[in-house]
């Protein structure tokens, strides 16, 4: 961004000085597409200038230069990603062997990339329809747009800000809509100039079913739960038909099982049940990705002792979705498996 610094040029001690040259400013700049540079017009002949500036209050650095009439001299300012401020002046060295002196003091910013961080844990809520984010700069701005499963845009507009800090965990809200939230869209800009973006499909269903029993130790489906799986199934293919134009959809089954046995049997154990139950789903007809992952005792439904046998921690979870459902309180990060 290039600014004239009309108001210092005011300051200079003659109006022969000040009619000689004039000095403009580029205070912005991005990381590895140049620097902020102050620019030196010359309008009159001169012998001559003299440029002195501190950054932050540290030794100052000089350059020296000058040119014929109607030349510019571009003096770029070295300085770290950020922001920094300058000080000092500009000494004119004129024909008649008379010198004047403009003051300078202004700021200058080099930007960097812009990192917009968002936890999907922790900063996103989407029944509360909120979403908290930070930026590695200033922010200026950013452009919301949340889209519902029913086609509904409830949000699409700009948010401003007011430069707030580097690190500041901000939040946008947005109208409540019919049908559950598909798609938030975040593009945030930085004061800087740079922008960044997110795209977050946070839309799901949970199937509800009635759990099918294995044998202890046991993941092979039997015949006789055969039907409480052919009754999830048909919620699952009537979901996919409503649903399955909206986006690319995937099928998720997660296994659970109780405290009963040693942790990492139980996770192996909950694992290949859920595969099972996978399968099943794909033989059957289900056509969108189907994953499967087993969370064993680490993710109760019903918090018990270690060794409790609780029936309603054995159990399963079939879950249409977009991306990767979070799965809170669990010490590990899932690593779901397609078949």
């Amino acid at each position: 961004m290039k600014s004239h610094l009309l108001l210092l040029a005011a300051l200079l001690p003659s109006l022969a000085l000040a009619d000689s040259v004039n000095v403009s400013l580029t205070n912005k700049a991005l990381k590895g597409k140049g620097l902020p540079a102050v620019h030196i017009e010359i309008l009159e002949p001169i012998a001559g200038f003299h440029l002195t500036l501190a950054r932050d209050g540290a030794k100052a650095q000089e350059w020296k230069g000058g040119g014929k009439v109607g030349a510019t001299r571009t003096i770029e300012l070295p300085q770290p990603e950020g922001l920094a401020k300058w000080a000092g002046e500009l000494l004119i060295n004129l024909p008649n062997g008379t010198t004047g002196t403009m003051p300078l003091e202004f700021e200058t910013e080099l930007a960097g990339p812009l990192t917009l961080t968002v936890d999907k844990e922790k900063d996103v809520d989407i029944a509360g329809r909120k979403l908290r984010f930070s930026l590695n700069q200033p922010i200026s701005k950013v452009h919301l747009k949340v889209l519902m499963d029913t086609g509904a845009t409830v949000v699409d507009d700009d948010i401003t800000f007011n430069r707030e800090p580097a690190g500041t965990k901000l939040e946008v809200t947005w109208p409540e809509g019919k049908g559950q939230v598909l798609r938030v869209e975040l593009r945030a800009f930085a004061s800087s100039g740079v922008f960044n973006g997110i795209e977050l499909t946070p839309w799901r269903i949970d199937i509800p079913h009635e759990e099918v029993s294995f044998a202890s130790g046991k993941w092979d489906v039997s015949p006789e739960e055969v039907t409480k799986l052919d009754a999830s199934l048909k919620l699952v293919l009537e979901a996919i038909a409503r649903f399955g134009a909206l986006a690319e959809l995937k099928l998720y089954v997660a296994g659970h099982t109780d405290t009963v046995g040693p942790t990492a049997s139980n996770r192996t154990l909950s694992l290949n049940r859920a595969r099972s139950i996978g399968q099943y789903f794909r033989k059957k007809g289900v056509r969108i990705a189907v994953m499967y992952e087993g969370f064993g005792e680490e993710a109760l439904a019903i918090s018990t002792p270690d060794e409790q046998d609780e029936p309603k921690n054995r159990r399963a979870e079939y879950i249409i979705a977009i991306d990767d459902p979070t799965t809170k309180n669990v010490p590990f990060q899932p690593r779901w498996q397609r078949l």
